[in-house]
């Protein structure tokens, strides 16, 4: 299972699209829904000539005597696509041709859409989110004639999440697996994921979420070049069992990260103190370049290891 699969299984939930809406898509709207008929509805209109789009999710749910869709576009990519809108106006308007071919309509008209982008990369989100500030500025008597078409951006690093002492609900928890920095930060969440997730009713969802954390070991792991650790990871079959070999091990395989990003940033930093001193040609210099490459060395083996989990 990739990171992108793990992702779209736990939102095949419910539960996990309703906390979804629920806490980050504001709007007196939610006075009006009932969150509890949250269906998905299969995304089978996609043109045959075009690419399947595997993070495109849609669901429906009822607001008062009337269904509101749930375009939900899970965005995995390392750097914002500053062309999301007009992707999203694409993909709705495919939505409402389908929703007009089959006859969902209320009076006549179309229901109403819900545009939303989950995006989990680490740079900031700063693409448009409003269709119309991607085209140019319109001729005098024109710019009624321009595409408006906006979607609800949630910036998942860039929540406000409650300490994780007291986490909400799974897709909170989820933000805060992904990422947590340290092996108390992992062992926290799991631990309240637990407790979220006891009822005989959410089986299914908790044996999801463990096989996404055993993915997201895998991946934490092989930044610290600790395999050794794959076949604990796989034995794992429950967020306890995620938990207890967390207090175990993962102790030392932070360390072990920490030392090798840090022995590089300071060999790095070596090399690049004595290049500055040879440069100035004198033993001023030299001892300068020293000292400040190894601050600069430490500081890079730090970043590059927070980076690379």
């Amino acid at each position: 299972m990739t990171h992108d699969t793990g992702y779209k299984l736990l939102f095949a939930h419910p539960a996990m699209v309703r906390d979804l809406l629920r806490d980050w898509v504001p709007g007196e709207w939610l006075a009006e829904a009932d969150l509890s008929t949250l269906e998905r509805i299969s995304a089978s209109y996609v043109a045959e000539n075009e690419k399947e789009r595997h993070d495109d999710m849609v669901w429906r749910l009822r607001l008062r005597d009337r269904w509101l869709w749930v375009y939900l576009v899970l965005e995995f990519q390392s750097e914002p696509d500053r062309w999301m809108a007009l992707r999203m106006l694409v993909y709705a308007g495919l939505l409402a041709q389908d929703l007009v071919r089959r006859g969902e309509l209320a009076d006549g008209k179309l229901p109403p859409i819900l545009p939303v982008v989950l995006y989990n990369g680490l740079p900031v989100w700063r693409a448009p989110t409003n269709v119309s500030d991607l085209f140019a500025s319109s001729p005098p008597g024109l710019a009624d004639y321009q595409p408006r078409f906006t979607y609800h951006l949630i910036d998942e690093a860039r929540l406000r999440l409650h300490p994780a002492t007291s986490v909400r609900n799974a897709v909170e928890a989820l933000f805060r697996l992904e990422h947590g920095r340290t092996p108390d930060d992992l062992r926290r969440v799991i631990q309240a994921l637990d407790m979220l997730l006891r009822d005989p009713e959410q089986q299914a969802m908790r044996h999801t979420f463990v096989a996404w954390i055993k993915q997201l070991l895998h991946r934490k792991s092989a930044s610290s070049t600790l395999s050794a650790m794959a076949n604990e990871i796989d034995a794992i079959s429950d967020l306890m069992e995620a938990d207890s070999m967390l207090a175990e091990r993962i102790e030392a395989w932070f360390e072990e990260a920490t030392r090798r990003g840090l022995q590089t940033g300071f060999q790095r930093g070596m090399t690049e103190g004595r290049e500055e001193g040879r440069e100035e040609g004198r033993e001023e210099g030299r001892e300068e370049g020293r000292v400040e490459g190894r601050v600069q060395g430490r500081h890079e083996g730090e970043v590059r290891l927070l980076a690379k989990q």
